[in-house]
C-alpha cells in the first residue's frame, strides 16, 4: 500500500499519553514530566511506527537503527548529539528520503512514503525550525497554498478562506489574522501558520524539529500551549530538542539515538538529565568542580556607565583574568547591545570601555582587536564566519597579518595555523579547503571559537556559545571555555541558558530592559535568584 491509500485522516488510535510502548524500557513514574499527570494505560496500536530503518548516503551510514513508535495524544521527545541520525529519521518520515531498508507503518498496515506528497497523503507534518512560508501571501493564502476553496468560475473562495484560517487558529487558541501578509511575522508566529496548515490537512502526526531555538520564553510558553492543544486532539507530537529542560516539560515519552542506532525507548517520568545525556554520549558528562573555580586575578575589562539611548542605561561591570563573567536575561535585555558596544561594532553615547588600563576607542573594533579583545558574535554563520570561504580561511581571517610574510599570505601556513587549532579543539571535518558551510552547527562554532583563540586574546566575548549545538558538542565548549579561564583569559558569556549559566559562570550579572539589576556569585547564584531579577520581581540588587 502507498502512503496515499487510505492514510490521510481517520479516527486516531486510543492511547493514553503515558502508556508505554510495547519493548521499551521505563522506571516507575516519578519524574517531573508531564507523563506524570496521567496514568498508565495499556498500549495501542501506534499511529506511526518505524522500525528497523537503516539510511547510507554513499560510503556514509547516517541511519543503522531507526525505531521509534509514536501513539495518538502523546508528545514524544527524539534525542540525540548531531550526528546521531535525528535529521535523516526526519526525512524519512517527511518522504524526503526512503529507507534502505526497515518497516515503516501507519496504524498498523506497512506504507511506502515515495516522497513529500505522500506523507503529506499519510497525515504526517513536519515543523522546521526555520519555517518557509511565501514571503508576499497573506497568512491564509500560506495555509491553503495549492488547494484554496473556490467559487464559481475557479475563482478563489477568499471569505471562506479566512474563515476556515480564523477556525483553524482558534482550534489552537492563538491570535492570529488570516489576511495578514506574511512578511515580518515572527519565527514564532510562522511556525502557527505551519501548524495550521497542518490542521487543516488533517495531520495525525506533526513533528517539530528544534521549533523553540529561535523563540524567547513567552512564544515557547504559547508554543507548549498549542502541543497540548494537539495532544488532546489526539495528534502525536514528535519534538526533537537540545533543551532537555523543555523536554522534561512538554513530552511524555523518549526515544535516544547514537551514532545513527536507537538506544533509548522510555517513559521520561522518573529519568533525569543526566540520565538523557549519558544515553546521548554514551559516558558521563564531567561537571565542574568548585576546585576548578580558581582565584580572579588582575582587572583586564572595566566598563564604566556605558549608555546608549533607547537601547541599554548606565552600565558598569568589571571581568578579571582567570574569570568567567555570565551576563544573563531575557531576549531583549540589551545583553547583546552591550557586548556589541563593548568591542566597538556599535556606538555608545555615554561612559566608557577600559581595557587592561588604557581607554578603549568608541565605535572601533580594530581598536578592541589590537588591546587583545575577541568577539564570538550571536548569529554565527551570519555574524561569526564567511560561509563560502574554508574551513582554515575562516580559522585564519582574524590572525592575517601574523600568518602574512612579504605583504603575501602562504597557503601552506595558513593550512598549517589552522591545523593546529583543528587538533586543539576536536574539530570534525572532511578537508580544511571544504567550505565551513559543510561542518554542523557545533563544529562551525568550534571554527569561530579558533578564529579568535589563535589571536591569543586577554578578554574573550561570547554571545550565546552553545545555541543549536548538540549535548556533547556543548559539553566541549564549555570545557574549552574552563581552560581557558583556568589559563586565565577573562571570559565575558551571555547565554539564555540558565542551567549553562550557573554551570561555568564564576559570577553572574542580570539585565532587564537595559540595565543591571543583579549581581550573584556562584554560590549564591540560582535559577529563582535569575528569574527573578530578569523579570522585575527582585525587589533589591545584590
Amino acid at each position: 500500500m502507498t502512503a496515499g491509500e487510505g492514510h490521510g485522516g481517520g479516527t486516531p488510535s486510543p492511547k493514553d499519553p503515558a502508556a508505554q510502548a510495547p519493548g521499551s524500557q521505563a522506571p516507575e513514574a516519578s519524574g517531573t514530566s508531564e507523563a506524570a499527570e496521567v496514568p498508565a494505560a495499556p498500549a495501542a496500536v501506534p499511529v506511526l511506527a518505524l522500525h528497523g530503518a537503516t539510511k547510507s548516503f554513499g560510503a556514509v551510514r547516517a541511519v543503522t537503527d531507526g525505531t521509534i513508535d509514536l501513539y495518538a495524544g502523546e508528545a514524544h521527545a527524539l534525542l540525540g548529539e548531531n550526528g546521531a541520525g535525528k535529521s535523516t529519521m526526519v526525512k524519512i518520515l517527511a518522504g524526503v528520503h526512503q529507507p534502505d531498508s526497515g518497516e515503516l507503518l501507519i496504524d498498523g498496515a506497512p506504507v511506502t512514503l515515495h516522497n513529500p506528497a505522500g506523507a503529506q497523503n499519510a497525515g504526517i507534518a513536519v515543523i522546521y525550525q526555520e519555517p518557509t512560508l511565501f514571503p508576499d501571501l497573506s497568512v491564509a493564502e500560506n495555509i491553503f497554498m495549492g488547494r484554496q476553496p473556490l467559487l464559481a468560475g475557479r475563482r478563489i473562495d477568499r471569505r471562506r478562506m479566512h474563515a476556515d484560517s480564523a477556525a483553524l487558529f482558534a482550534r489552537l487558541g492563538v491570535k492570529l489574522d488570516p489576511g495578514r501578509i506574511s512578511r515580518g511575522l515572527s519565527i514564532a508566529d510562522q511556525q502557527i501558520v505551519e501548524i495550521a496548515k497542518a490542521l487543516s490537512l488533517d495531520a495525525r502526526v506533526i513533528v517539530m524539529d528544534e521549533p523553540t531555538a529561535a523563540l524567547s520564553a513567552t512564544e515557547v510558553a504559547r508554543l507548549f500551549d498549542v502541543v497540548r492543544t494537539l495532544r488532546s486532539a489526539g495528534a502525536a507530537v514528535l519534538f526533537i530538542s537540545h533543551r532537555l529542560e523543555e523536554v522534561f516539560q512538554i513530552c511524555q515519552r523518549v526515544t535516544v539515538m547514537r551514532d545513527g542506532r536507537h538506544v533509548l525507548t522510555s517513559e521520561l517520568a522518573g529519568l533525569t538529565a543526566d540520565d538523557l545525556v549519558r544515553a546521548m554520549v554514551g559516558r558521563q558528562m564531567v561537571e565542574r568542580s568548585a576546585g576548578e573555580r580558581g582565584l580572579a586575578g588582575e582587572l583586564v575589562l572595566r566598563v564604566e556607565h556605558l549608555t546608549r539611548e533607547g537601547v541599554f542605561t548606565d552600565i558598569s561591570l568589571d571581568v578579571r583574568a582567570g574569570e568567567i563573567v555570565a551576563l544573563a536575561g531575557l531576549v531583549g535585555s540589551g545583553r547583546s547591545e552591550v557586548a556589541r558596544a563593548v568591542f566597538g561594532i556599535d556606538r555608545y553615547d555615554a561612559g566608557r570601555v577600559v581595557m587592561r588600563g588604557r581607554e578603549l576607542r568608541r565605535a572601533s573594533p580594530t581598536a578592541a582587536m589590537g588591546a587583545g579583545i575577541g568577539f564570538v558574535p550571536e548569529d554565527r554563520r551570519q555574524q561569526g564566519l564567511v560561509m563560502d570561504m574554508s574551513v582554515q580561511q575562516n580559522v585564519a581571517l582574524a590572525s592575517l597579518a601574523r600568518l602574512r610574510k612579504a605583504g603575501l599570505i602562504r597557503s601552506a601556513a595558513e593550512r598549517a595555523f589552522a591545523a593546529d587549532w583543528a587538533v586543539r579543539l576536536n574539530l570534525k571535518y572532511g578537508r580544511l579547503v571544504d567550505p565551513v558551510s559543510r561542518l554542523s552547527g557545533g563544529n562551525q562554532q568550534k571554527v569561530v571559537l579558533a578564529k579568535w583563540l589563535g589571536r591569543q586574546p586577554a578578554l574573550l566575548i561570547v554571545d550565546e556559545p552553545t545555541r543549536g549545538i548538540d549535548i556533547a558538542t556543548k559539553a566541549e565548549v564549555h570545557r574549552l571555555l574552563v581552560q581557558l579561564a583556568r589559563d586565565g583569559v577573562a571570559i565575558l558569556m551571555i547565554s539564555s541558558e540558565l542551567p549553562e549559566v550557573l554551570h561555568i559562570g564564576d559570577r553572574v550579572l542580570v539585565m532587564r530592559e537595559g540595565r543591571l539589576t543583579a549581581g550573584f556569585g556562584h554560590a549564591d547564584a540560582s535559577e529563582e535568584k535569575i528569574m527573578a531579577a530578569a523579570t522585575g520581581q527582585l525587589q533589591e540588587a545584590s
